[in-house]
């Protein structure tokens, strides 16, 4: 068990960063029964502003300066890529996602040159090594949980005791009908990709303090595991993608600390398939109806 404890500690830290990342796709999942493709991406994309900004500015300016330019490239891409397709077929407006996409991993490819960019100035403070009960650590591995929690609570709050969380739920609940009852659904949307593109770019910035680099294709493995989390708790529940998300970044963690980890990744995607057969909802996922 002492040889598992540090596995535990970055297990419960790379679960929170999943769970980040989840909320985002369950946000959007739970309004427009969409699978924003582009998200691991935004994620990606936070990386690399994270590496560039702390390079050239302060810290101070710096971090602002990331949950800015994500939440701006989460509110374009909804603007530009969905809004316009907001009619369309729903197989529509998912390839237009894949698209989105590929195109920010183009874009990021011509800026970097495909070279992964070295994470040269680590955010202070939660970069520096601690010990505990034994096991040396970054603080970020407990700095992560306790900020996604909060963030979380922050989050449901929102969402329960706010005007526009109540015009949130109302979308979730019966698209046109909200639109009917005078909700400006264009807002709320737009809201939805604004709160999913900061707790990304908030992940970002934990997930790649423990990361030597960022690469173009960052975003693809923790998206996808944080897809998957969203799935397995239960796809448009917030609390479901954050569970789902600690239970993943926990087993994925142990399957190393016992000597598997080449099965990792494979442990996430079969953990998927098996959801899928036996409880397609997730954990805390209800079954919907679509009305004819």
């Amino acid at each position: 068990m002492q040889g598992l404890f540090p596995y535990l500690l970055n297990g419960i830290s790379v679960g929170g960063q999943y769970a980040l990342i989840a909320i985002g796709y369950t946000l959007v999942y739970g309004i427009l029964r969409l699978i924003n493709f582009a998200h691991g991406d935004v994620f990606m994309v936070a990386g690399l502003v994270m590496v560039y900004s702390t390079t050239a500015l302060p810290f101070y300016i710096a971090l602002p300066l990331v949950l800015i330019a994500t939440v701006i490239l989460g509110f374009t891409i909804e603007r530009v890529a969905y809004k316009p397709l907001r009619s369309a077929p729903r197989m529509s407006v998912m390839i237009s996602a894949i698209g989105v996409s590929y195109l920010i991993q183009n874009l990021a490819f011509y800026i970097t040159g495909g070279v992964p960019q070295p994470v040269t100035n680590p955010i202070p403070w939660i970069s520096e090594n601690i010990t505990i009960l034994g096991a040396s650590t970054k603080r970020v591995t407990l700095i992560t949980p306790i900020l996604t929690i909060a963030l979380v609570f922050v989050l449901v709050y929102l969402i329960n005791h706010t005007k526009i969380g109540m015009a949130m739920r109302a979308a979730a609940k019966d698209f046109e009908t909200a639109q009917l009852m005078g909700i400006k659904i264009n807002a709320v949307i737009s809201m939805t990709f604004v709160i999913g593109s900061f707790l990304a770019a908030v992940g970002a910035m934990l997930y790649f303090t423990n990361y030597p680099s960022v690469a173009i294709t960052s975003g693809g493995m923790p998206g996808l595991k944080a897809f998957v989390a969203a799935v397995f708790g239960g796809i448009g529940s917030i609390p479901g993608a954050v569970v789902g998300a600690f239970i993943i970044g926990l087993c994925e963690e142990i399957i190393k600390g016992l000597g598997y980890t080449t099965f990792s990744d494979a442990f996430t995607f079969a953990l998927l398939i098996v959801v899928l057969c036996v409880k397609p909802t997730g954990l805390f996922g209800e079954k919907v109806t679509d009305k004819v």
